[in-house]
């Protein structure tokens, strides 16, 4: 029986271990900033508004924001940030964060670059993971028209199929490499689509081992559902469901829709119930032994999870469940649960500063809104700096 690693999230000597006084010391300045929201907004408005009159910014930036939440412009950068993680026992999943123009030399572009994070990710045993959205390999437009059933052109019907085998390139890449993927989760307006791409994959490349993990976004009442479901059916057809819990993020643009095209609003009717659906989630596929990535940086469910490892005697250190947290965030989650020997996985956002900076903004605007999620962060900088006795 593996033994019950124990944890806490409190302990700051190992949340930032990777951390010198200089760097703690630009993380409190950057959380500083992220706790007040008017600051924070600002700054992203002047940054945008500096690449757009070709202000030399790019320095600053990747000295302070973009340097802590992303990995590096290039993949070959961001793997230097992956390695420095890897020294903590915190794996890294390199996450392309740039929007494409949504045109066909976009989308192979875009396609081009993630099969080489697919690559540079095999080279190493601390990358398991490549990720991918949808939508950022063909045009959200005709998703749109196929989940509400309505035909498409010719030339739609065309650009369909290329999107169906730039997903198969990346999956089977994922599988021949020896890798796993995960497909982002995107828009209820087309989530089926996406669904049902993940699905195909996974009836075609999860059949000796888990290559292809679905998202569900527990902010929508129907996901518990949904995911229960989809387990079902690959019982049914033989192949292993993987899945990657998340609590979700297009709830605004979510709800502006149902109500302005008159349906039902596909969102929990409260934080409560997103709670309650999402440790629901990870109840289920522990106790249905489903391949499982956790990504929150909710301490409440992660311990959750972690009592639910040791229930179903579930190896730790085996691939069966992982947890995730973003760049620059939660470290205190990460590098505790690495300590205590759980597979820990990053997501690594790199790029251009300039195209990354729609992430950022994301990132400040999560930081700003998550019940406390930048004086959380900001509160614990501060303890670590007092417990170095530094200022």
């Amino acid at each position: 029986m593996p033994v019950r690693p124990t944890i806490s999230f409190e302990n700051l000597e190992v949340a930032f271990a990777s951390k010198s006084n200089t760097e703690l010391r630009k993380m409190y300045l950057i959380f500083a900033t992220l706790n007040t929201n008017w600051v924070s907004n600002l700054g992203i408005k002047l940054a945008n508004w500096s690449f757009q009159l070709r202000l030399p910014i790019k320095g600053i930036l990747k000295k302070t924001m973009f340097g802590h939440f992303c990995g590096g412009e290039t993949i070959q950068e961001s793997v230097l940030a992956c390695q420095l993680l890897a020294n903590f026992g915190v794996h890294s999943i390199l996450d392309l964060s740039v929007e494409g123009k949504g045109d066909e030399a976009s989308f192979e572009a875009t396609t081009e670059e993630i099969y080489q994070t697919l690559v540079e990710s095999a080279k190493t045993d601390y990358m398991p993971f490549g990720v991918f959205k949808v939508t950022g390999l063909g045009d959200y437009r005709i998703l749109e028209k196929i989940q509400a059933k309505q035909a498409l052109t010719a030339e739609e019907q065309k650009a369909y199929v290329r999107l169906e085998n730039r997903v198969d390139r990346l999956c089977q890449t994922a599988h021949d490499l020896g890798l796993k993927i995960l497909v982002d989760a995107e828009e209820s307006w087309f989530q089926e689509v996406i669904d049902e791409l993940a699905y195909r994959a996974m009836a075609k490349y999860n059949k000796a081992r888990c290559v292809v993990y679905n998202t569900y976004q527990m902010y929508r009442h129907d996901s518990l559902d949904r995911l229960k479901k989809a387990h079902q059916t690959a019982k049914e057809q033989g192949y292993l469901l993987g899945v990657k819990p998340v609590r979700g993020a297009y709830m605004e643009k979510e709800r502006a829709r149902a109500l302005a095209e008159g349906y039902l609003d596909p969102i929990q009717p409260n934080k409560e119930a997103t709670d309650r659906d999402y440790d629901l989630a990870i109840y289920y596929a522990a106790h249905e032994g489903i391949p499982m990535v956790c990504a929150t940086h909710n301490e409440k469910s992660t311990l959750a999870l972690t009592e639910l490892i040791s229930e179903h005697q579930i190896d730790p250190k085996s691939d069966q469940v992982y947890f995730s947290q973003l760049y620059g965030m939660s470290d205190s989650i990460s590098y505790n649960l690495a300590k205590a020997g759980y597979r820990v996985v990053k997501y690594v956002p790199y790029g251009p500063v300039e195209k990354v900076m729609p992430y950022l903004s994301r990132r400040a605007a999560e930081n700003s809104s998550i019940a406390g999620q930048s004086s959380r962060e900001f509160d614990l900088v501060r303890k670590e700096m007092k417990r170095r006795r530094i200022g």
